[in-house]
């Protein structure tokens, strides 16, 4: 039996940004991507995000990868959104997401940010926030011709 503990901080938006992740609907959504993450056997140790966004810190198991683990939990989620006429227009989430791995030592960092993060979008947008993520992660962004 493998032991592993590869731990991914992945972040993702709402289509366009629309802040469509109200406290009521935010709630419900965390609260169904949890459950739903679980049955498929996906272990997510903290969630939270804003009006347009979302964090989760999850920890892969060995048969599991980025790409299946953001589609189970993007995809369904925003089917189920849908079906329960959680949002007055149809929901999407952005095909792009961001996904970094988490240092055993920055776990409790990272599990604090993420519970703060309705305070930190008192200052911050999404936007400044992912540019933030990027930069400090090393990737560039290049602009599609």
């Amino acid at each position: 039996m493998p032991w592993i503990k590869v731990w991914i901080h992945f972040v993702w938006s709402t289509a366009n940004h629309e802040p469509l992740l109200v406290d009521t609907v935010r709630t419900s959504v965390f609260q169904h991507i949890r459950e739903n993450a679980r049955s498929k056997g996906i272990y997510i140790d903290m969630i939270n995000g804003y009006l347009d966004h979302v964090h989760c810190l999850v920890s892969l198991g060995s048969d599991q990868t980025l790409e299946d683990t953001m589609r189970l939990i993007k995809g369904e989620s925003s089917h189920w959104i849908n079906q329960n006429e959680l949002t007055k227009t149809n929901f999407r989430w952005q095909k792009e997401y961001f996904a970094v791995s988490v240092s055993p030592a920055g776990l409790d960092s990272v599990r604090r940010y993420i519970a703060n993060q309705e305070v930190h979008h008192r200052n911050s947008s999404f936007e400044q926030e992912f540019d933030d993520f990027l930069e400090r992660a090393g990737f560039e962004r290049f602009e599609d011709n």
